[in-house]
């Protein structure tokens, strides 16, 4: 009776370890190619983006370490937009964390106060934009190319 209460008391063990490693593993692995459709926008304007982790993570850092040095820090930032050292595996926030406002910046209208850019950057929107087309720009920059798309249509499919 002890083994067999041994047994059933190990394997328990054994399995819920090894549910707890497999639920923490996913939890922070991340896909290769990753919608970004965020569940805070009620519709979008736009059709949304798939954006391939694994090619920008990948290829493109790798292969340009002197324009993308900091990794995963080029995209995954700090509050004072300072790069996050990370590896594979790192839980990361959701953007809309900080960038708290699902929506674009609101056009300036006569008579209001143009947004500071830090007042720019609450909207989700406008933060992720500015991240990507920025880093585009500095790759097209720094490649003499204009590879890395800077306009809707090509990062939107229609």
């Amino acid at each position: 009776m002890k083994i067999r209460t041994s047994l059933l008391i190990a394997a328990t063990a054994f399995f819920g370890i090894l549910f707890v490693t497999v639920c923490l593993h996913a939890g922070t692995t991340v896909q290769d190619d990753v919608e970004m459709n965020n569940p805070a926008y009620e519709s979008h304007s736009k059709k949304i983006v798939t954006f391939s982790h694994k090619k920008h993570a990948d290829e493109y850092a790798k292969a340009n370490p002197d324009l993308y040095p900091n990794d995963c820090g080029e995209c995954h930032h700090d509050e004072n937009n300072q790069p996050l050292t990370l590896k594979a595996g790192d839980e990361v926030q959701n953007c809309i964390e900080c960038h708290k406002i699902p929506d674009k910046e609101p056009k300036t209208t006569k008579g209001k106060p143009k947004l500071t850019d830090a007042e720019k950057l609450e909207y989700h929107a406008y933060a992720i934009h500015e991240n990507c087309k920025g880093c585009h720009r500095d790759y097209n920059k720094a490649s003499g190319t204009k590879d890395a798309p800077t306009t809707c249509t090509k990062c939107h499919p229609r």
